[in-house]
């Protein structure tokens, strides 16, 4: 009797938890794309629609022989990328990410499937970037490498060019400890199952010994980048979210949250069984 009732007691605590869990996580949530029906986003504080970059300025986001929805999706139907193309579904950051010149957090999460050495073509590969008007003044992305076998996969969080790359060296030959990432030599990546990498912003522009950012995969930490001067030099109003820059495969359930997640949250978020839409309002 004493066991069933303790056992009782542990789920019905579990079960407040995993509720209260949710509800933090829904007020932080400030854009849902689940790629079910399109490219927009299914729930924004901003503007949900997905647009494409053109020589001609933004136009919508569709498809096209570069840019599908698939029934394949982690929850439902996905993005899918079956080649190397200049098509990047864009969103305005503006209303969404929150960027300022202060004191900057976020939270982005998506869903990958690809077996990197072997759907990824020749050169620099990044699922998604965080872009203002110039690379140079501020650059966040998740990138494959271009020279490692296996592909070295990174998060980045690269300030002002000045600060990290003084010496005009170039990206890879800034030594790796002076460069702003977590680094994996290996990645559980694969074109069989469904990867769910999750990054974090805090505090970003808020001075060395503040800024910070981490990286999650299948809601487990990877590593923190600590301990660089992360000061950026963007226009708020040009920031914006692309996807699939080089990208070979499929993407899905990307989602942006206005604060840092702890790492229980990113588990949490992780084990949500029809992934974001159930945090939407």
């Amino acid at each position: 009797m004493k066991s069933t009732l303790l056992l009782t007691a542990l789920l019905f605590l579990g079960t407040n938890l995993s509720l209260h869990a949710d509800e933090a996580l829904k007020k932080a949530l400030v854009m849902h794309a689940s790629f079910d029906k399109r490219f927009d986003a299914d729930f924004s504080t901003g503007d949900a629609a997905a647009y494409l970059k053109t020589s001609s300025g933004m136009v919508p986001c569709v498809e096209s022989d570069d840019l599908k929805l698939v029934g394949t999706g982690r929850f439902g139907r996905a993005i899918h990328f079956p080649r190397k193309a200049a098509v990047r579904p864009t969103y305005r950051a503006e209303g969404v990410l929150g960027y300022n010149a202060k004191n900057w957090s976020a939270t982005v999460s998506l869903w990958m499937r690809l077996t990197p050495d072997e759907d990824l073509e020749p050169g620099y590969c990044d699922p998604i970037q965080i872009v203002g008007d110039d690379t140079k003044k501020g650059f966040i992305f998740l990138e494959w490498s271009k020279d490692h076998t296996p592909r070295y996969f990174r998060y980045a969080i690269r300030p002002l060019i000045e600060i990290w790359d003084p010496e005009s060296l170039g990206w890879e030959v800034v030594p790796e400890p002076k460069r702003p990432m977590v680094q994996l030599k290996e990645a559980p990546f694969s074109r069989d199952r469904w990867t769910h990498a999750v990054f974090t912003l805090d505090q970003i522009n808020a001075g060395k010994d503040k800024s910070s950012g981490v990286l999650y995969l299948d809601g487990k930490r990877q590593g923190k980048i600590a301990g660089h001067d992360l000061t950026f030099g963007w226009d708020p109003q040009a920031v914006l979210l692309v996807l699939g820059a080089a990208y070979v495969g499929h993407l899905d359930d990307l989602a942006v949250f206005n604060r840092v997640l702890n790492d229980e949250e990113v588990a949490r978020l992780h084990a949500l069984p029809k992934g974001v839409a159930e945090l939407r309002p």
